[in-house]
Formats: C-alpha cells, structure tokens, sequence
C-alpha cells in the first residue's frame, strides 16, 4: 500500500526502518521541527527524519501537521493509509477524517492511552504489555483497536530494552495491518487507564517509595530522561541504574552534578577523599 509516516521519537525511527523494508515503504515522511539538545542546545533533527534522509524518503516538518500546508503535503504524496507512531502532537480535523490512519501504540490498550505508555506500565510494576494497531479517532487514544500483540516485562528490563522489543513487535503488526486489513473492534472504555505525560516530579526518587518502586521509577526513565536521588547537601544525584539489596535502593550508575555517568562506588570513594 503507499503510504505516509508520521513519526518523531527514537522508537518511531526504528518503526520507520522495518516499515521501509516492507512492501509498504513510505513516500513521505513527516516529524516534528528540528529541537533544541543537549548542553550546548545546538538545532538537531528528530530520530525519525535522520532515519527517514538515510533511507532516501522526503521529509516534511511542519511546525502544525494539521494546517493547511501540511495537509496539502500530505494529500500529494496520495497516501492510501496514513501511518502514526510516536509522533508528539495531537492530529486533529481535518486531517483525521481525509484519510484512513493507523496508529501505533505501545500498550495493551485500553490499558495505558497517553503519552508515556512504556514508562507508567514500569513505574506501576506490570508483568506485561504489548503493542495495539488501532484506527486514529479524535478521543485520546480511543480508537477501534485492529491488532494487539503481548510481550511480557522483564524484572530487571529498563525502558531502552523495552521499548526497542515494542519497536520491533510494533513495526511487524503494522505491517501486518497493512497487509491483511483486519477488522477493527471498540475498546472496553471500562477498562481504560491514562499514562500521564512525565513531569519534572516524575523524575524524583521519593525516599518514602518503598525499595522497589523507587527501582522501577529508575528502570522506567533509563536511559533515556534518568530519575535522581536528593543529596544530604541538596545536590541532584543522577541514577541511571540500581537494584534492591535487602529492601534499599542500592544505586550501581549514578551521575553528579556537571560530570559523566560513573559507578556508584567510585561516586562515594570520591566523597571520602
């Protein structure tokens, strides 16, 4: 089928990568501007437009994907099917009703609608989740769901590990999406819960979690934002790994203020000196 990519994130790059490798290879891709990183905060593309220049597809960054010069874009390429993935804004009229989009979201939906599905599934300690192929709608994920597929959560498995397997399970039901055209069911608004979009608190290892919850929130957030400790002196302590050891958070990675990742031990050898 030709299609249209929307996409942003690191997870929709990878998405994108297996997507053109089917016979469903898009003929445009669209993303967000080019953003702000890291300390010298110099402009720098979304994953999935580098992703989408290496692979030879045009790209368009609109600064709104539902105005009008987007939605003239998008009509040219003459898309049959409008692929969504991690794209960063909400896709809105008319461009929801101009042509028929498939969404994927990295949840078992109706469990986890919103914008941070693969970390609140950590934080809240579930055993598993999966992928869900659904028909975008106008509601907040809401949509009739067209395919699901399960994948469990390892004890000790940290977003990055996660979300490339959901990437991978992702990429090989849209395609099958694609392929088969398979009927599209309600979901069970019963059933429904919201994964909030991470804050700054979001971010904070609260001392009154108990051991494991603190983990999880570690696991969560690495490596991709990192949780952290509040220091005896008010400093920020980075955790980027750690693990329960008779019922404590013991961190294994850590960053201080102003310097690289380090072993733990090595961050309290330099305390003493």
């Amino acid at each position: 089928m030709r299609t249209v990519y929307l996409g942003t994130s690191a997870f929709a790059a990878l998405v994108l990568r297996r997507l053109y490798d089917s016979p469903h290879t898009p003929v445009l891709v669209v993303s967000r501007p080019d953003s702000a990183v890291g300390r010298g905060r110099k402009l720098a593309p979304p994953p999935a437009v580098v992703a989408a220049r290496e692979l030879g597809i045009p790209v368009h960054q609109p600064s709104d994907v539902n105005g009008e010069e987007s939605l003239a874009r998008i009509a040219s390429a003459q898309p049959d099917v409008v692929c969504v993935c991690a794209y960063g804004a909400l896709i809105t009229e008319p461009l929801l009703s101009r042509h028929p989009i498939l969404n994927v979201h990295p949840s078992l939906l109706p469990r986890w609608r919103g914008a941070a599905p693969i970390e609140r599934a950590i934080m809240a300690g579930d055993e598993q989740t999966g992928v869900s192929i659904m028909r975008l709608a106008a509601g907040l994920d809401s949509g009739p769901v067209c395919l699901q597929a399960r994948a469990a959560i390892g004890a000790q498995e940290d977003y990055g590990a996660l979300a490339g397997r959901l990437a991978e399970l992702g990429a090989e039901l849209l395609i099958r999406a694609l392929d088969e055209r398979p009927q599209c069911l309600p979901q069970d608004e019963a059933s429904v819960t919201y994964a909030e979009k991470l804050t700054a608190a979001d971010r904070r290892i609260d001392p009154q979690e108990s051991a494991e919850q603190q983990a999880r929130r570690v696991r969560a957030l690495s490596p991709h934002i990192g949780a952290y400790l509040e220091t005896a002196d008010g400093q920020r302590l980075g955790v980027w790994q750690a693990r329960v050891v008779d019922g404590r958070l013991e961190p294994v990675t850590v960053q201080p203020p102003g310097k690289r990742p380090m072993p733990y031990a090595d961050y309290l050898r330099g305390r003493r000196l």
